[in-house]
């Protein structure tokens, strides 16, 4: 019987998941990747004190990559060093409260209590409970399933009755955050997780408090950077047979008799059983991979449009106040930040997430920041510059210095992420999850044209490193059931419809 082949289009880490488990499941896997190596928006920049993580680096959900691993044959530790951060964040507001979340829930407790008060500290235990519930009970009805169908939602909060108060249906995060705590800094605080997905408290719903579990259970720093993971799965995937064109584009996906059959490249087309799109959906659906891709996925599933961001990476010595390996440094006024987000346009007083990737007492280190944006394609240069400028005052406002300020080429900027990622305009996580049926627009592995495929961060189960992965076995499933069941009919057709047994 012919070894399947399967093309995958794009190296970020929903792409690198489902190759490894393709490629250890025998099928003959052709990854094409557009940049110079893998990692996609999990990327790094060059500095004099080594690479710079310039993409995501908070990671949490270690057991989905500890399930990645042992689904084929492997164990996480052998090959990726993960830390966990007794820590998970230092927070400073501009009139000097601070506040760490630790790892251990009752420190945490102990540091909402001592900074303020023993009622906010009831507060937060009730408020993490909510989380926890809501985590455990769509974990696997939601993230694990591979096609999730509000039907299904609603039948396992029937199971589970008091899942609608902890939902807050038609609820913001914003309003559900207002009834939990009487203190408006920790309302700011939780309010941001829903920026890990791309969108604003004010809009998103409440559903996404479950977001602070994920956070809550725990936090790992990874040896090398958080690129290392992506070259470690990319390696590991080569072993078992995976090969990978790099500084390849795919120009356009290539159909026959109606299913997805090829990739064409620059240098020729390759033909495929099976197509993967490891990229914005939103690429296929403008027609940019072929006008007879453009049904693959529907609008609705890659609008309207999630956030951007300007991040900052650079090498140099902090001077001033503490830092954690994620600190971050809030906006004076949270509804001004988002309204101005909402409205396209980039806030002049916005939050501020630091990463310390080397968390250095004295000399050089590596640091990237991110400050949100709107997906807006239009900033002029001296518009850029202003932001740039901002960044570093408001950061010196907190008491933080560094030895030398970077120049201005060291923000990415949304008009930068939209040429690295073709199709997103900019935006960073794909559709935005603004409204209470907004996971269920999510496109899912399975697209409208019979074999293609979708993987990453803008397919279900959404944006984040852990999602992404997760997407990556959503894929991975689908294919093989699908191929198998393909190589099924032929034969039986080739039998003249008699069974072969």
């Amino acid at each position: 019987m012919k070894t399947p082949s399967v093309i995958i289009i794009g190296a970020g880490i929903g792409g690198l998941a489902t190759a490894l488990r393709l490629a250890h499941a025998g099928y003959e896997v052709t990854v094409l990747e557009a940049h110079s190596g893998p990692g996609g928006k999990m990327r790094t920049v060059p500095s004099a004190a080594g690479p710079i993580d310039a993409g995501p680096t908070v990671l949490t959900m270690k057991h989905v990559f500890e399930d990645l691993f042992a689904d084929v044959g492997e164990t996480l530790g052998d090959h990726i060093t993960l830390q966990p951060l007794d820590t998970l964040a230092r927070h400073y507001w501009d009139d000097g409260q601070t506040l760490d979340l630790m790892a251990d829930i009752d420190a945490s407790a102990e540091e909402i209590k001592q900074a303020f008060g023993i009622r906010a500290r009831e507060e937060f235990l009730t408020f993490s409970d909510r989380a926890r519930r809501l985590f455990s009970a769509f974990d696997a009805p939601m993230m694990q399933h591979p096609s999730p169908q509000p039907i299904a939602l609603a039948k396992c909060v029937l199971r589970q009755p008091k899942l609608v108060a902890d939902m807050a249906p038609h609820r913001s995060l914003h309003t559900l955050l207002c009834s939990s705590f009487s203190d408006p800094k920790l309302v700011q605080l939780f309010g941001r997780y829903a920026t890990y997905v791309g969108g604003s408290p004010f809009q998103s719903p409440a559903l996404l408090s479950l977001i602070w579990h994920a956070e809550a259970a725990g936090v790992w720093s990874v040896k090398g950077g958080m690129h290392q993971i992506a070259q470690t799965i990319a390696a590991l995937a080569e072993t078992k047979g995976a090969t990978f064109h790099y500084d390849t584009p795919a120009l356009r996906i290539s159909q026959q008799g109606g299913r997805a059959a090829g990739v064409e490249t620059p240098t020729g087309r390759i033909c495929a059983d099976a197509v993967i799109f490891n990229g914005d959906p939103r690429a296929l659906q403008t027609g940019l991979l072929g006008d007879a891709i453009t049904s693959a996925v529907p609008e609705v599933s890659v609008a309207p449009r999630s956030l951007s961001a300007h991040v900052h990476t650079f090498a140099a010595t902090p001077k001033g106040i503490s830092l954690a390996h994620h600190t971050v440094f809030f906006a004076r006024k949270e509804r001004a930040e988002f309204e101005a987000l909402s409205a396209g346009r980039t806030p002049d007083d916005a939050t501020l997430y630091l990463c310390s990737q080397d968390h250095p007492e004295t000399g050089t280190g590596r640091f990237e920041i991110i400050r949100n944006a709107p997906p807006d394609l239009s900033q002029s240069p001296k518009e850029i510059a202003e932001c740039h400028a901002q960044t570093f005052q408001r950061l010196k406002a907190f008491g933080l210095t560094f030895d030398h300020a970077p120049p201005v080429n060291a923000l990415t900027t949304p008009q930068d992420f939209a040429t690295l990622f073709p199709g997103s305009l900019g935006s960073l996580y794909g559709r935005s999850p603004h409204g209470m049926m907004a996971a269920f627009k999510r496109p899912t592995a399975h697209t409208q044209i019979e074999g293609l495929y979708l993987c990453g961060g803008g397919a279900h189960p959404g944006a984040g490193v852990p999602m992404a992965t997760l997407s990556g076995r959503h894929a991975a499933d689908a294919i093989m059931t699908d191929l198998t069941l393909t190589s099924r009919s032929r034969q039986t057709a080739m039998h003249g419809g008699m069974s072969t047994a």
